[in-house]
């Protein structure tokens, strides 16, 4: 997958300076390279051993729908405040930028009892750490982490204590 980095731009000081921020994007506006890299994440023993996916708010949600189509698994959204309908439940993280939240609903965990995390990037792994911390409250397994991309230098590897499956290590 190591062609899939001539599609990843590099904006500096986004959202704020200091910050590089890494942008996927440009691998969906190739369809033969989105294909593959769905194909390949699609096929993991992660995704495989997962009954559900939880994709993150918002460009987890590109792959995890993609994910989900191609490997025929359910998928639940984890989602930014004031974004979901009926019941959530709510944990705030911190980011290498600021703080935020994200929310589940209450009901869509009901079903499955273990969940493979999609996402589009690791970084200091405060927002897939949030999910995570949500699903263990409510007593649900992790089979892992799917990400696109994992920035090593920033080691959010080091928060999580499940399998991680990164396409590109940067």
């Amino acid at each position: 997958m190591e062609s899939l980095r001539k599609f990843i731009d590099t904006y500096k000081d986004f959202p704020k300076k200091g910050i590089d921020f890494k942008d996927v994007l440009g691998i969906i506006q190739e369809p033969k390279m989105f294909k593959e890299l769905i194909l390949m994440m699609s096929s993991s023993e992660i995704i495989k051993n997962a009954e559900a996916l939880v994709s993150i708010d918002a460009r987890g949600f590109i792959f995890g729908s993609a994910i989900s189509l191609q490997a025929s698994k359910p998928m639940i959204v984890a989602r930014k405040p004031g974004k979901l309908p009926g019941e959530v439940l709510e944990k705030e993280y911190s980011l290498e930028y600021g703080k935020n939240s994200l929310s589940i609903q209450r009901k869509a965990l009901e079903k499955y009892n273990s969940y493979a995390i999609v996402d589009d990037l690791l970084a200091t792994g405060g927002t897939v750490d949030c999910v995570a911390k949500l699903l263990k409250s409510n007593n649900k397994e992790i089979q892992g982490l799917l990400v696109v991309i994992e920035l090593i230098e920033l080691k959010g590897r080091s928060k999580l204590n499940f399998p991680i499956e990164s396409s590109i290590s940067l």
